[in-house]
């Protein structure tokens, strides 16, 4: 079980950090052989890229919702984000291949991402008695305390 931080702490950044989310939904339930090698790619790829610490995956995390799965990952960089995305070699790019041949735009299997550019100062975040979590995990946490106890003078920091 992870170590749980009691108290409040939130996130802070050195540097800015990407944050990058990644889903599929499962449009059709009986299509298991459309889905299935869609939903066993995402684990395959962070296998990879944990195994490489250079990638710039700081970290992830991984959250199913009946038809829908979405992976929250933090990056170093967009360059190191879209680098990973076409290598030829690694686990993605055959498996984006793979999709595009096998579902393309069929509508059994959705799939979809977003990414944000984070810079301190441009985000809020807090965690109360929580394992190392979120930004936190991909940047540094520290105590809510002082200046970083409230969720507006948090991100008033951008303001200065």
């Amino acid at each position: 079980m992870a170590e749980i931080n009691k108290g409040r702490f939130t996130a802070e950044l050195d540097k800015p950090v990407v944050l990058f989310l990644i889903g599929m939904r499962i449009n059709r339930l009986r299509a298991v052989g459309k889905w299935l090698p869609v939903a066993r790619a995402m684990p395959r790829m962070l296998e990879e890229l944990e195994r490489h610490p250079g990638s710039g995956l700081l970290a992830h995390r991984t959250y199913v919702s009946w038809r829908e799965v979405m992976v929250v990952q933090y990056w170093e960089s967009f360059d190191k984000l879209t680098d990973y995305a076409h290598q030829r070699d690694a686990e993605h790019f055959p498996a984006w291949t793979a999709f595009n041949r096998s579902v393309g735009q069929n509508g059994l299997v959705g799939i979809w991402h977003e990414t944000y550019h984070i810079k301190n100062g441009g985000f809020e975040c807090v965690y109360g008695n929580m394992p190392t979590h979120g930004l936190a995990a991909a940047a540094r946490r520290v105590p809510a305390t002082g200046r970083l106890a409230g969720a507006k003078s948090r991100m008033e920091l951008a303001d200065d």
